[in-house]
């Protein structure tokens, strides 16, 4: 099993989150933040809401490309209808010790 899901407090948008595993003996630390891009398009860009989502899905894309190569992906947020921003979740990666 690679993947627990466990309850942490509320954190704000760019704010680093440090989680420690204690796994037998070994421990490790992991650093996660949540990042919130542009998601609302001008209807007046071009009308049509295939292009609407062609348009964000681009852009998105482009921001995950130039994001800091130091931070994995690791998930993508599903934004309502309405909403002005798409949160993704980074996790910092690991530097061999």
């Amino acid at each position: 099993m690679r993947d627990l899901c466990i309850p942490i407090p509320d954190f704000s948008h760019n704010e680093e989150v440090q989680l420690e595993v204690k796994v037998g003996n070994n421990k490790s630390i992991f650093n996660y933040k949540v990042v919130s891009f542009p998601w609302e398009v001008e209807i007046e860009e071009n009308g049509e809401e295939i292009l609407d989502a062609i348009y964000k899905i681009n852009r998105l894309k482009s921001a995950l490309t130039n994001y800091d190569k130091n931070w994995e992906l690791i998930q993508i947020f599903t934004p309502s209808d309405n909403d002005k921003y798409i949160q993704v979740l980074y996790r910092k990666k690991l530097t061999n010790k």
